[in-house]
């Protein structure tokens, strides 16, 4: 493996069976994956702050359940950029340049909370599935099992708060 010079530092190679051209792509689709979660993160914990009414009890313990499980997750979805040698996006700068995410401007009921997070979950769902193009392309199990989790948890979530909504 040869040696490259990545900010002045001398850093291995990164050879993992994927081309650099594939693992820039799936770092970008990754990187848009984390921005989101990251706001999604950001949101649910201000709701789960400031959320009043008749339900507070129920979704201040919801919300809490799902901004611990993205904590986690947002962990693990930068960890795996670096794996694949690149540089996790880490400010909120950074963050608000890629996300698709809408930040709140306002200080919604209760029932709004709900209906913006199903939509931001459902955004994190559409965000991940673009992401799998370049996984997929490259056979990035690692990446696809990765994706594949946060579908799945963010489709249970939003089918979870929709049902809040429903009659």
């Amino acid at each position: 493996m040869s040696i490259e010079t990545l900010n002045g530092v001398n850093a291995m190679e990164v050879n993992i069976g994927i081309s650099e051209e594939h693992r820039e792509k799936i770092a970008k689709g990754l990187s848009k994956v984390l921005a989101d979660s990251y706001l999604l993160y950001l949101k649910t914990h201000n709701y789960h702050w400031n959320v009043t009414g008749e339900l507070f009890h129920q979704l201040h313990e919801q919300f809490e359940e799902q901004y611990t499980e993205l904590a986690e997750a947002i962990d693990v979805i930068a960890e795996r950029i670096r794996a694949l040698g690149f540089r996790a996006p880490g400010t909120f700068n950074e963050f608000k340049e890629i996300t698709s995410i809408e930040e709140d401007t306002d200080q919604p009921k209760a029932m709004e909370m709900v209906k913006r997070l199903t939509q931001s979950n459902e955004q994190v769902i559409r965000t991940a599935r673009e992401a799998l193009k370049p996984a997929n392309a490259a056979e990035d199990e690692a990446t696809i099992d990765l994706l594949t989790e946060r579908l799945t948890v963010h489709s249970k979530t939003a089918w979870m708060l929709r049902s809040h909504l429903e009659d």
